[in-house]
């Protein structure tokens, strides 16, 4: 029987700093703790959690809902998907990180109904927003920009990026506003409601896991969505394939992604990336070891098989 699970929702639009805000948390994560993660992906990899679990300790158990919007929580992956998870770990706490192109809003009222009543004990929603576009007053995504009211913590992040001018009118403008750098914030930051009293809760009937196939030696596959803008393209390749780092980022620096990130076997190591346009391309070092991927989001629609074609061009062990 599960009742009354401490449950944030981490929203924010692509690339405002929410998997770096989770990446930070999870390194503060009390010992005597069991937490639970939750996904939403725009692509079909589970990039993010990939990212995610190269850096975890036991103690966090992580599951991802990929493709999409995490607001359609009546929806069977949806339900599965949580509920698995929620049996799975029997967690003391769960995050979930909804996609930049999800309805916050609309998911919270979702997850204060059946069947996640009395299960779920909501807590004040974490907003994370690039600094300078909260600064200069441009408007988040429509379903972004409808949440703000509703942030329970609204984390300005990026803000070693502002000028000392900037930064005093966002503190001016939005004194709300929590200003951090690579989302790190402090664990006492994060607002939370008192314990609830104890409630029936309810029993999460029992599925059975849906992992990803294990590739191949040699084996690349290819995932995209191309019918609406943001286009997203990815691959998954087997681990036996290594990449020349070098040749990768000269890819990477001439491509017009709005968003790139992957964990990569490189000639130099395991390597992972998260990728904002106009930062410099920059590369940590992963203990992820099960599989190449990589994920571009772009504007415009692009060339499945000549982006392809290049990426191949990068890798030394075909």
């Amino acid at each position: 029987m599960l009742s009354q699970i401490p449950t944030h929702l981490i929203a924010g639009p692509l690339g405002a700093g929410k998997t770096s805000l989770l990446q930070n948390l999870l390194a503060q994560r009390p010992a005597d703790e069991r937490w639970a993660v939750l996904i939403n992906e725009f692509g079909q990899l589970g990039l993010d959690r990939a990212l995610l679990q190269s850096s975890t300790e036991s103690g966090v158990s992580m599951a991802e809902i990929p493709g999409g919007c995490l607001c359609c929580v009546n929806g069977v992956p949806f339900q599965v998907g949580l509920g698995r998870l929620l049996r799975k770990a029997r967690p003391d706490r769960l995050w979930i990180e909804s996609s930049g192109l999800g309805h916050p809003a609309e998911l919270l009222q979702q997850l204060a109904r059946e069947p996640w009543q009395g299960v779920l004990d909501l807590q004040p929603l974490l907003m994370v927003v690039d600094a300078g576009q909260l600064a200069s007053g441009e408007p988040l995504p429509d379903s972004q920009q409808r949440s703000l009211p509703l942030a329970g913590l609204l984390i300005a992040n990026r803000t070693d990026l502002l000028s000392a001018q900037t930064l005093a009118q966002l503190r001016s403008t939005w004194p709300q506003a929590l200003p951090c750098v690579h989302a790190a914030i402090s664990w006492a930051d994060i607002p939370r409601h008192p314990a609830p009293a104890p409630s029936a809760g309810l029993t999460v009937p029992a599925g059975q896991p849906i992992g990803q196939i294990a590739l191949l030696p040699g084996q690349w596959q290819r995932h995209a969505q191309l019918q609406q803008a943001p286009y997203s393209l990815a691959w998954r390749v087997a681990s036996d394939q290594c990449f020349s780092l070098e040749l990768l980022q000269q890819w990477l620096a001439n491509l017009p992604w709005q968003r790139a990130k992957g964990i990569l076997h490189t000639d130099q190591g395991w390597k992972a990336c998260n990728l904002l346009p106009g930062q410099p391309i920059t590369w940590t070092d992963s203990a992820w070891r099960q599989d190449s991927r990589l994920e571009l989001i772009c504007a415009d629609l692009p060339d499945p098989l000549q982006l392809e074609q290049g990426l191949r061009a990068t890798c030394r062990s075909q």
